[in-house]
């Protein structure tokens, strides 16, 4: 079985009011879900966590943030 590279396209990011941190989260595009959070935080900002990095992985950092135990399975 021949397995694919998984691609590395996915964001980490932190989002601001105010400077207090409202939300964790990952997104393929850090402008559009700026913009979706701020429908809700009109002065909120989005902060880049870190380098891209695949689904997978943010996925597990999301669960990190939360105090929720990763179920990767390496």
């Amino acid at each position: 079985m021949v397995h694919q590279a998984e691609s590395i396209t996915t964001f980490r990011y932190r989002f601001f009011v105010n400077g207090r941190v409202m939300l964790n989260g990952f997104t393929t595009d850090l402008e559009r879900r700026e913009r979706e959070h701020q429908v809700r935080w009109p002065t909120g900002r989005i902060q880049q966590v870190g380098e891209p990095t695949t689904h997978e992985e943010a996925w597990d950092w999301e669960r990190e943030q939360r105090g929720i135990k990763s179920t990767s399975t390496d």
